[in-house]
């Protein structure tokens, strides 16, 4: 809520807690804005004293009815009309409404002003604004919403509402007021309930009458299992408390929650949204069940890919010739390095990995093959950040054939250290991804020159081609080897600002 923000972080005599409750009250007063029917809008005073100036910080718009202000009005200075009648509310902190209808661009409009009181204070006003233009004989449900409304109105003027503690939305499908309302008594008996929350209770299996009868009763009825209530239901049902909560019965799934309607502080009954959610849980769980397959799928990816490797490695133990055991061995580590990433993958939520923990675990282990009598350490900088799944299996397979070469070309004499600094930025709307692998070694070797025979040099040179990068090897001073490579990776999860203009030594 920018718009809100930057209008009361420059104003000096609201706290952070009457921030915070101005905050409760925008979130939450679309229910309010469909009750009354009413645009409503809310005005802070620009500074302190009586001559501050009256301002917009946020608007609301009505579901349920026609609109009165089509235009975007927030930043909106208060005339000397209005004016007059944010002031007298102020000052009397108490509901004032505006005795002859206004007119705007041609249509009648009732204004009234409410007080928004917290701790004694008044820390702005609400106006809500009714369109006159369709008025005619109100039905019980429109006398109902209204009531509602005014007595809501009451509470935000008594510093009784918003509610504070209130947990936030936990889960999709937080009913509205077109959902389906249900009116309650101080003893939990519903007095109105809209066509909508009545159809809601009979998909949920209802299909007595629901005016006269205990809310509470109704769905204690209809739970086939009473062991597994959500704890918080008893306190929706029964209007005593702000808390939301779901029921499920005969296949349907129905989201409740309870707003306290309250008068100096004494509950006088409640209201209790509903809406039938049980599609969209249908659909969560068929969502669930699809992730948790692709879970699966690249747990036993990673299984089969381990017995691979467990099957080269036996073949290894039979073959004398150095050049094909030396082979069976690169291969081993290559397809270890593809199981690491899908066993990363079996553990996530998603088809994406934080890739930096795999690349400590690559280069770690890519160091501990490779490097047998000498002591080789491993330097991890920077971050990767977040990669898909095709991105961090070809970011790994690169980084172990760049690392295993680092040691093996470079360092299994003299031994040292391995550096891999990474940096991610956006460019163009895509993610791009600078790595640089660099050693402390003997320096270039032939096996590693860009065009290199080896297959490890080919490997690295293909996927970085299919990472749409580039990749370059160059000496480092005063001595080893610094390899770099571009890619640029197929999802944009994490941003960081361009690096400068890399130069030897400096990432």
């Amino acid at each position: 809520m920018p718009a809100l923000d930057d209008a009361v972080r420059r104003l000096p005599h609201l706290r952070p807690a009457d921030v915070e409750w101005l905050h409760l009250l925008v979130g939450d007063w679309q229910l309010l804005a469909d009750l009354a029917f009413a645009d409503l809008v809310l005005w802070v005073q620009g500074g302190e004293g009586e001559s501050a100036a009256w301002v917009v910080v946020a608007h609301a718009r009505p579901n349920t009815g026609p609109l009165v202000f089509y235009d975007d009005i927030i930043g909106s200075v208060a005339g000397p009309s209005r004016r007059a009648l944010l002031d007298e509310c102020a000052r009397r902190r108490r509901i004032v409404k505006d005795v002859e209808s206004q007119w705007r661009e041609h249509i009648p409009v009732r204004e009234e002003a409410v007080p928004v009181v917290r701790a004694g204070r008044v820390l702005a006003v609400l106006t809500m604004h009714n369109n006159l233009a369709t008025m005619r004989t109100p039905s019980r449900l429109e006398k109902t919403y209204r009531s509602i409304a005014d007595t809501l109105a009451t509470m935000i003027a008594n510093g009784e509402f918003p509610t504070v503690g209130v947990p936030s939305d936990y889960r999709r499908g937080t009913p509205r007021v077109g959902d389906g309302v249900l009116a309650l008594d101080v003893e939990g008996v519903v007095t109105y309930a809209t066509p909508n929350a009545i159809s809601a209770l009979h998909r949920l299996g209802h299909h007595g009458d629901v005016s006269g009868e205990l809310l509470s009763r109704i769905v204690t009825d209809l739970l086939r299992d009473p062991s597994v209530v959500d704890e918080s239901l008893a306190l929706v049902v029964t209007g005593r408390a702000p808390w939301r909560s779901e029921v499920e019965s005969h296949g349907a799934s129905l989201s409740l929650r309870a707003i306290p309607l309250t008068e100096g502080g004494t509950r006088i009954g409640a209201v209790v949204l509903l809406r039938d959610v049980s599609e969209l849980r249908r659909r969560e769980r068929e969502l669930m069940t699809k992730d948790a397959t692709i879970r699966e799928i690249h747990h036993r990816v990673k299984n089969n890919l381990q017995t691979v490797a467990a099957l080269l490695r036996l073949q290894s133990r039979r073959v004398s010739d150095q050049v094909a055991l030396a082979a069976l061995q690169e291969a081993v580590r290559r397809v270890a390095t593809i199981a690491m990433v899908h066993d990363t993958l079996s553990k996530a939520f998603d088809e994406v990995v934080e890739f930096d923990q795999i690349a400590d675990q690559v280069g770690r282990a890519a160091v501990e093959v490779a490097s047998s009598d000498v002591r080789v350490a491993w330097d991890h900088r920077g971050g990767f950040g977040m990669l898909s799944a095709d991105d961090a299996t070809s970011v790994a397979m690169i980084m172990t054939e760049l690392v295993h070469n680092a040691v093996e070309h470079g360092l299994r004499e003299s031994g040292g250290t391995v550096t891999v600094e990474a940096q991610r930025w956006e460019e163009d709307d895509e993610a791009v991804l600078l790595v640089r692998v660099s050693d402390d070694g003997a320096g270039l070797s032939r096996a590693i020159e860009p065009g290199g025979s080896g297959l490890g040099t080919q490997i690295v040179t293909a996927l970085v081609q299919d990472l749409r990068g580039r990749i370059q090897w160059e000496a480092r001073s005063p001595q080893g080897t610094q390899v770099e490579f571009l890619a640029r990776l197929r999802h944009t999860t994490s941003l960081v600002a361009p690096p400068d203009p890399l130069s030897p030594g400096d990432f």
